[in-house]
């Protein structure tokens, strides 16, 4: 209850900050907040596109709160992303196998390419005591130039050499019914694997004996070892597991809210997760609702800046101040507890007057 009150006020105080920018740009920032709002909640389709944008940031966000709750600072989502989406692309356009088989692979094909690609920063923090923020960068990039390299020379598109072949139908995440249901939108079943994932990952970090020891091992390594948990195959589980994550994310992404692979890009949602976990106080559930609220955010912002003169950037602005007063929290909490305090010294106050 606690962490969901913080994450709330950091959302109010960035929205203030950002009504105040909007105030000095010489914008009204209750219809700047209207239409940004709107954007991404005005009809369904609108919604369809918000819980589709939002899906890769679900698994993201998810990929670095599991690594915080044990300890680790997974910054290689991004990396991870790419070779998960880079394998589930190879798979759709290499077999032609049943659609619910093609897709079953192409989910675990992604789940393990991300998990592999994760599995050498755990390696060389629990093995050397590597700080994995430095590997996990480095694998990004190896990931950002195996893509590079792979998706022209094997899989190049038909007008363009800078992105790959689109993937066939039967090999998306795309479900007619649920085009139908929202209007046209790009929301996929992408959106139902996101869910069962937060659902899972709960269920682990809360209720099972690895989650207890994943956890452990963040808090305490060395009290951990000394209990007799193996410290170095949990530092490396959860890499495996966050880096898989990540993965589903490059599959979400690239087969279902696209259906091609581009070259030189790195994903951003990868870095968004960060905040994503932040905001959602590294629970699974407050990661869904913060991954759908970053998800508005970014579908409004073309919405508000179409129907005002409020640059796009102030939309950026904004989720930047929350994140730093996500990231924050503890000041947040301080002061809360602070005029808690006061309220219990006045209240006893009154009572002696009595």
């Amino acid at each position: 209850m606690r962490n969901t009150i913080i994450s709330l006020i950091a959302v109010l105080l960035g929205l203030i900050a950002g009504g105040i920018l909007m105030l000095f740009i010489g914008s009204n920032p209750f219809e700047g907040y209207l239409y940004l709002f709107q954007g991404g909640l005005k009809n369904v389709s609108r919604f369809g596109d918000t819980l589709a944008t939002a899906t890769p940031l679900i698994f993201t966000g998810l990929s670095v709160a599991f690594a915080f709750r044990t300890g680790l600072f997974n910054i290689g989502a991004s990396g991870q992303m790419l070779i998960g989406g880079l394998l589930a692309t190879a798979v759709g356009l290499t077999f032609e196998w049943s659609r619910p088989i093609l897709l079953l692979v192409m989910i675990l094909v992604g789940f393990i390419g991300g998990a592999l690609w994760a599995f050498i920063p755990g390696l060389l923090k629990a093995r050397f005591n590597v700080h994995e923020v430095v590997s996990t960068i480095m694998m990004n990039w190896v990931a950002y130039w195996t893509v590079y390299y792979v998706v022209p020379g094997y899989f190049k598109g038909e007008f363009l050499e800078t992105e790959s072949r689109k993937l066939p139908d039967e090999a998306t995440l795309r479900a007619p019914f649920l085009t139908e249901m929202f209007q046209g939108s790009y929301i996929n079943l992408g959106l139902f694997l996101a869910i069962i994932a937060v659902i899972i990952i709960g269920f682990i970090i809360n209720k099972t004996t690895l989650g207890f020891e994943l956890k452990a091992v963040g808090f305490n390594r060395h009290a951990a070892e000394y209990a007799g948990m193996r410290v170095n195959t949990n530092i490396v589980l959860s890499m495996l597991i966050s880096g898989g994550l990540a993965g589903l994310a490059g599959v979400a992404m690239y087969t279902g809210n696209a259906s091609t692979m581009q070259i030189g890009n790195l994903p951003s949602q990868g870095f968004d997760g960060i905040a994503v976990a932040l905001l959602g106080a590294n629970s699974p559930v407050g990661v869904l609702f913060a991954a759908v609220f970053f998800g508005i955010l970014y579908s409004g912002t073309g919405f508000m800046n179409a129907m005002t003169e409020i640059p796009p950037e102030i939309a950026n602005t904004i989720i930047a101040i929350i994140i730093y007063f996500a990231a924050t929290s503890i000041l947040i909490e301080r002061l809360m507890k602070k005029f808690k305090r006061r309220q219990t010294d006045k209240s006893a106050v009154k009572k002696e007057e009595v």
